[in-house]
C-alpha cells in the first residue's frame, strides 16, 4: 500500500510541476507576443519613416538637378553677354578710332557716339554683375541641396539599419515564440 502511495505522491507532484511549468510556459508567451507586438509597432514605424525620408531625399535631389540646370542656363547667358561685351569693346575700340578722324569736323557727333556706347557698356556691366549674384546664389542652393541630400541619406542608411536590427530582433522573438509553442504543444 505504501508503495501505491509514494506512486500517487510522485505523479501528484510531477502533475503540480507539470501545471506550474504549464504557467510558467503560458506567462512567457504572453509575454512574448507583447514584445512581438511592439517589435511589429516599431517596424511600421521606422518603415514609415523610411518612406517619409525616401521622399524627401527624392525631393531634395530634383532641386540638385534643377539647381545644375539653372547654373548651366546662367552660365551659358554669362557667356553669352561677356561675349556681347567683348563684341562692344571692339567696336567702341574701332568707333572711338573713327571718331578721332572725324573729331575735326564732327564734333558734336562724336560725344553723342561715345555716349551712347559708354551707355550700353554700362548697362552691359549691370547685366554681368546681376547675372553674376544670380549664378552664385544658384551655386549656393545647389551646394545646399547637395548637403540635404547627403545628410538625409545618412538618415535613410540610419533607418535601414535600425529597421534591420528591429526585424532580427522581431525573428528572435517569433523563433522563440514557435519554441515556446513546441514546448507548450509537447506536453
Amino acid at each position: 500500500m505504501t508503495g501505491r502511495l509514494r506512486m500517487c505522491k510522485v505523479l501528484e507532484n510531477r502533475s503540480q510541476q507539470d501545471e506550474e511549468r504549464m504557467d510558467q510556459l503560458t506567462n512567457q508567451l504572453k509575454e512574448a507576443r507583447l514584445l512581438a507586438e511592439d517589435a511589429d509597432g516599431k517596424s511600421d514605424e521606422v518603415s514609415r519613416k523610411l518612406a517619409f525620408v525616401e521622399d524627401e531625399l527624392e525631393v531634395a535631389e530634383d532641386r540638385v538637378k534643377s539647381g545644375d540646370s539653372k547654373i548651366m542656363e546662367l552660365e551659358e547667358e554669362l557667356k553669352v553677354v561677356g561675349n556681347s561685351l567683348k563684341s562692344l569693346e571692339v567696336s567702341e575700340e574701332k568707333l572711338a578710332n573713327a571718331l578721332v578722324v572725324l573729331s575735326s569736323t564732327a564734333e558734336d557727333e562724336e560725344i553723342e557716339v561715345r555716349i551712347s556706347a559708354n551707355q550700353r557698356v554700362e548697362e552691359y556691366k549691370r547685366q554681368i554683375k546681376t547675372l553674376t549674384v544670380k549664378l552664385k546664389e544658384a551655386e549656393a542652393r545647389a551646394e545646399f541641396a547637395e548637403k540635404s541630400v547627403k545628410k538625409l541619406q545618412k538618415e535613410v542608411d540610419r533607418l535601414e539599419d535600425l529597421l534591420f536590427s528591429d526585424k532580427e530582433k522581431y525573428k528572435a522573438i517569433t523563433d522563440d515564440l514557435d519554441q515556446t509553442f513546441a514546448e507548450l504543444t509537447g506536453y
